[in-house]
């Protein structure tokens, strides 16, 4: 083949990689939702104790990313002195301890397919705390899409049909904390120039995580569990569970670093439909048509904030790669007239 017929086999390698890489990413963020839900829900496996299978994925995944980084060199850990890791990373830890265990509390009370609905609310959540903490500038048209994806979800929330008000404020708060999560990364990791992975993120904040979850877990779910004779560790269920929640982390450092976070967000769009299909067909959770009309109106604000923020990234490039060639002809002028002066400035024979 000559030339041209190789670069087209590169390409559609590519494709074909990059479509694996998400098609595993789906599939793992898949497979720990529901594989959350099975062993929180009181009518499936009936382990109803969020803390503590947070508590047990955060010890799981310390493990592993500390196995990863000191002992296999898998990836290169951040030089970050005592000093940052208090002040950016402690806080941190603290918000997504919060935000992980209100999320899996909430499938205790609502179906997966309701729950994905409220997660449409991210973007939301996200653009209102980063206007309070002056990371995002106020728009007018970013608020009005913003106030169509609450009401799409509002509407959602109306046709649900196992609507439970404690259920709806557990993840409401987890979506909360988990924008305030996003927002104070930008603010105290990326503004000094600190660049977490997903393994090395895991490898500084879980420990942190499982410190302050263990408060919670003491009061709340210890108590029950210390009286409850007839509960044995089930190795095989919380293994391959805590073994999912570590490889989908790994496969959003592969995802990610093969393609872009835009395709991860395509990809989560995907996916939200995808389990919405299978909480209505496997689980038989009750998806209304009202559900799915008001899911649609939050679906396509999302698309549209996704499309803004893309169209945002090529401009702000595109600016960036117009200065940089402004500053190299600047650059090569000057040298050109350095060049043409020396010459002037030679003696004649």
């Amino acid at each position: 083949m000559g030339k041209g017929g190789s670069l087209s086999e590169g390409v559609i390698k590519n494709i074909i990689i990059s479509y694996t890489y998400v098609a595993i990413w789906i599939f793992l963020s898949f497979t720990v939702i529901v594989y959350n839900k099975y062993i929180l829900d009181k009518k499936m496996y009936d382990w109803p104790f969020p803390i503590s299978l947070t508590m047990i994925h955060m010890s799981f995944c310390s493990t592993l990313a500390f196995l990863l980084i000191k002992v296999f060199k898998f990836v290169e850990p951040v030089s970050m002195s005592r000093d940052t890791y208090l002040r950016s990373v402690v806080p941190i830890g603290a918000l997504y301890s919060l935000s992980l265990w209100l999320s899996n509390s909430a499938y205790i009370y609502l179906s997966v397919s309701f729950i994905q609905m409220l997660k449409a609310l991210m973007p939301v959540a996200v653009y209102s705390i980063g206007v309070l903490f002056k990371k995002e500038g106020f728009k007018s048209e970013t608020m009005i899409n913003m106030l169509s994806i609450s009401f799409g979800v509002a509407i959602a929330a109306y046709g649900e049909a196992r609507f439970d008000v404690w259920g709806v404020i557990l993840q409401l708060g987890a979506v909360a904390f988990e924008a305030t999560r996003l927002v104070m990364i930008q603010i105290l990791l990326t503004s000094k120039g600190i660049t977490l992975n997903p393994i090395t993120s895991l490898y500084y904040v879980a420990p942190c995580c499982l410190a302050f979850l263990f408060i919670p877990w003491i009061v709340v779910e210890f108590p029950i569990l210390r009286d409850t004779s007839s509960f044995h560790f089930d190795y095989l269920i919380f293994g391959t569970n805590s073994f999912c929640a570590f490889a989908l982390n790994l496969a959003v450092f592969l995802l990610v670093g093969k393609t872009s976070a835009l395709t991860m967000n395509v990809a989560g769009v995907v996916k939200d439909w995808l389990l919405i299909a299978f909480s209505w067909s496997v689980i038989k959770d009750t998806v209304t048509p009202i559900n799915l009309f008001g899911y649609g109106i939050a679906f396509l604000g999302v698309a549209y904030y996704n499309h803004a923020k893309l169209q945002a990234l090529k401009a702000k490039d595109a600016q960036k790669t117009a200065q940089q060639v402004d500053e190299e002809t600047g650059r090569l002028l000057e040298e050109r007239e350095g060049n043409e002066g020396g010459r002037k400035n030679e003696p004649d024979d």
